[in-house]
């Protein structure tokens, strides 16, 4: 188990010191769902939701927190993102609409909050923007799937959400 490194020898909560590391390029791949109901299904395929095209917004909207990572959460540091791309792969049989955050940078830390924050606001905004429909649709496996770069090296997780 790694050493935490988000708290001072006092305990008190620090942003890690990343000025010693050396600049490399960084990708991570973060990946979760949003199960539907028929109803939340069609209007999102035929284009029928009142607040207007759900994957185009949602899209948008992960680009957007992914921009903003840094001001959401405490300790990440604010990075300069080269490239930010979120997908989404519908399985109308299962219900769920999985969204796919891929998030690029050169800097000195990973972007792997980054990509989890992206693709967890695009799933909030299906929700937000289908809720009139159904209040009862559940946003569920997000996770890492894979990060390159830095000093640990590349991992991967290879996890399948159909």
């Amino acid at each position: 188990m790694g050493e935490l490194t988000h708290f001072d020898d006092h305990g008190n909560a620090v942003m890690v010191d990343v000025s010693n590391k050396d600049i490399t390029t960084r990708t991570a791949v973060a990946k979760g769902k949003i199960m539907v109901n028929a109803d939340v299904m069609e209007a999102v395929l035929n284009h029928t939701v009142k607040k207007g095209d759900v994957l185009g917004v949602a899209r948008v909207a992960g680009i957007m927190a992914v921009k903003n990572t840094s001001s959401l959460i405490p300790m990440c540091h604010p990075l300069p993102i080269n490239k930010c791309q979120i997908d989404f792969e519908v399985h109308k049989e299962a219900g769920s609409i999985q969204a796919v955050c891929l998030v690029k940078t050169e800097g000195k830390t990973g972007v792997e909050m980054e990509a989890l924050t992206g693709v967890t606001v695009a799933l909030l905004t299906v929700y937000d923007m289908c809720k009139a429909i159904d209040k009862s649709m559940e946003i569920t496996d997000i996770f890492l799937e894979k990060k390159t770069g830095g000093k640990s090296g590349d991992i991967f997780n290879g996890k399948d959400l159909e």
